[in-house]
């Protein structure tokens, strides 16, 4: 028998810990592993609250976003920027209300892109970045044409790979898609050929980033196209187990404006089984995403995001209301009612994030950035709108802070405004024609569907969310309120 002495043992120990710390400090150096834990948001674009199966959808297979949400944390009360693509993505990235936000509106440039944001604008990459982290946008952008300064490659993005315009994205087999500043044509895609589907291109792309910056802290911003407008999905397994089970009738649509279509709308024959099977290629799109990370190791270490940047379109030949795309919700895409910014939101971390909750915590686009912020010690401007929801993610309810208000406006359809106070929701219609437009106001604990307008009853919560409506907006030198929609089109 060897005997040790206790002297001896706690001696060989120590050499012992101290070797593997050793170790354990050079492999992290190896693999540049900060400790920082890589961040994945997943922003699907037109996608109401009631499209997804853990969100009560029945008749649209969603498997792969259903088990994340099983594994994850759902957010039944959370909301997008705005009602439109080009000011929620703004609310997104500059952590502000659209009353503060810098983009506000869908304001196009010609031949290609959208207004842009401004060189100074604090974005939620360049919080990031700062924070040394690497970071990609790999989807549709919208935030400034190509060399501006809301260029992604000048918002804080490392790498972009995707639909710079917002309004090119309308069409899922364009002649060409942008990397960075250089233009990747995709040969195939022209007169009535359409080989090459631009979301699967993408998602090359996208898979790709996180196998090229594994040892690396990364933020990973996936904003997909679809089922944005039209309706257009390859001839696979997908859309044939779909077809023949909704009652079609075939849409006879035109192009919708200057842009470069393959076919056109008018080229969808079964929009309802398209639709069903578009959002089922998107969730094999996370389920690959959540894959890669189980693959490379990265899935405890990895906080993914999976959302939509407002309701549901009525494009294409959508009917949201065939789906029940908005979970039972007023409105779509374009109001201010529920269905219009309540989207569904899924949180998924092993390990961190406990499975199969949910939480009412009321929460908004805005704040993303301080929650990404916070989760990385990161600091953020003083003049954003958002709330960090780590301790919501984290199950620290406790240390939880809560809006006092939620805040849109919108600058199309005449102008609408919206506030959430607690349970009250005001909406007020027609705004540039009359600013002072009488508000309706609804209790969302007892009516969520905003069915009962009960303004005439309650007038000093009608006073006090008009007075909210006053001081949240500031006014913009382009996006006007008010008065004329847009100023300085080009």
């Amino acid at each position: 028998m060897i005997t040790t002495s206790r002297r001896d043992f706690l001696k060989t120990a120590a050499i012992t810990g101290l070797a593997a710390t050793i170790s354990g400090c050079l492999s992290a150096w190896h693999k540049n592993d900060t400790g920082k834990p890589n961040i994945i948001y997943i922003l699907a674009d037109d996608l109401g609250y009631g499209d997804l199966g853990c969100f009560g959808q029945k008749d649209i297979r969603t498997p792969n976003l259903d088990r994340m949400a099983h594994e994850g944390m759902r957010f039944r009360q959370h909301y997008s920027g705005s009602t439109v693509c080009a000011p929620s993505r703004s609310c997104l990235m500059t952590g502000q209300h659209t009353g503060h936000t810098a983009i506000r509106g869908n304001k196009e440039y010609y031949p290609e892109g959208q207004h842009p944001l401004p060189a100074k604008a604090v974005t939620v990459a360049k919080v990031l970045k700062r924070s040394g982290y690497i970071t990609g946008a790999f989807g549709k952008w919208g935030l400034g044409y190509p060399g501006s300064d809301g260029d992604p490659n000048n918002q804080g993005f490392d790498e972009f790979f995707g639909y710079n315009c917002q309004r090119f994205a309308h069409n899922y087999y364009p002649y060409y898609l942008r990397h960075n500043d250089k233009k990747v044509m995709l040969p195939g895609n022209e007169g009535k050929k359409t080989e090459q589907y631009a979301p699967d291109l993408i998602q090359k792309q996208t898979l790709k980033f996180i196998e090229a910056n594994k040892d690396k802290p990364f933020f990973l911003f996936v904003p997909h196209v679809i089922p944005h407008a039209e309706l257009l999905v390859p001839d696979d397994d997908i859309v044939r187990s779909y077809r023949g089970r909704f009652p079609e009738k075939p849409y006879e649509g035109t192009d919708d404006g200057p842009n470069y279509k393959i076919g056109g709308y008018g080229s969808v024959k079964t929009p309802r089984a398209n639709f069903a099977a578009m959002i089922t290629r998107l969730d094999k799109h996370v389920g690959e995403i959540l894959d890669k990370l189980r693959e490379t190791g990265l899935y405890k270490k990895t906080l993914v995001i999976f959302t939509s940047d407002n309701g549901p379109h009525a494009e294409g030949g959508e009917n949201p209301a065939y789906f029940d795309s908005s979970g039972g919700l007023r409105g779509q895409k374009r109001d201010l009612y529920e269905g219009g910014i309540r989207v569904p939101m899924i949180a998924w971390w092993p390990g961190k994030v406990t499975p199969g909750s949910n939480t009412d915590h009321i929460s908004a686009f805005w704040d993303v950035m301080p929650t990404f912020a916070e989760l990385v010690g990161a600091e953020v401007p003083e003049d954003i709108d958002g709330i960090s929801f780590l301790p919501t993610l984290l199950d620290k309810k406790h240390k939880q802070k809560e809006h006092e208000y939620l805040y849109w406006e919108f600058h199309e359809q005449g102008g609408k405004q919206a506030v959430r106070k607690g349970n009250w929701k005001a909406v007020r219609l027609q705004v540039k024609k009359d600013p002072n437009n009488p508000l309706e106001l609804y209790n969302l604990q007892t009516d969520p569907r905003e069915k009962n307008n009960i303004a005439s009853q309650n007038p000093e919560i009608v006073r006090r969310m008009e007075q909210i409506m006053r001081q949240a907006h500031t006014n913009s030198d382009v996006f006007l309120f008010g008065q004329s929609q847009y100023r300085g089109d080009r």
